[in-house]
């Protein structure tokens, strides 16, 4: 009965060893910028499209997308819209009728706040990327260093063996 993989060969195999570190940091890099875009809903799909058009490692870029998640939606939600909002200079804060939940309310309810939720993901999203690049390629290669190394060690001469 054949064990399974140990999970540190797995996540070798996952981020490919054999790919250059900073193709693999821009690939997470690229899927943070996306987890902070405005397309909520789409970011899977703009993880695959990505993966698929640039050649870029899946793993990576979902990793990435991964940081907005159910946990974290609320706390970028807002930090994206206050983070426009700062930019723009707006410091009325978001108010919403309850009353009114037909689909011509709500879209009058949510235009106002359009331009600065989206200025506010565009910023958090370069922001975001340009700080998750330098961070990955340095964990990357410093998780890869000792690995290489160790695969690049010279065997002992066959006569002191045993």
């Amino acid at each position: 009965m054949a064990l399974p993989p140990s999970f540190r060969s797995l996540l070798r195999q996952i981020l490919h060893l054999q790919e250059p570190p900073r193709r693999t940091a821009f690939a997470f890099a690229l899927g943070v910028f996306i987890a902070f875009s405005p397309a909520y809903g789409l970011h899977i799909i703009l993880v695959g499209l990505c993966t698929w058009l640039f050649g870029l490692n899946f793993i990576a870029l979902l990793a990435g997308s991964l940081i907005n998640n159910p946990w974290t939606v609320i706390p970028i939600l807002g930090a994206t819209y206050w983070s426009g909002a700062l930019l723009l200079g707006r410091v009325d804060s978001p108010a919403f009728d309850w009353h009114d939940l037909t689909f011509t309310g709500l879209y009058q309810q949510i235009l106002p706040y359009a331009i600065p939720f989206t200025l506010g993901a565009v910023v958090l999203s370069l922001l975001g990327a340009a700080l998750a690049y330098p961070t990955a390629y340095f964990l990357i290669t410093k998780y890869r260093r000792p690995a290489q190394a160790s695969a690049k060690a010279p065997l002992p001469p066959h006569d002191q063996v045993g």
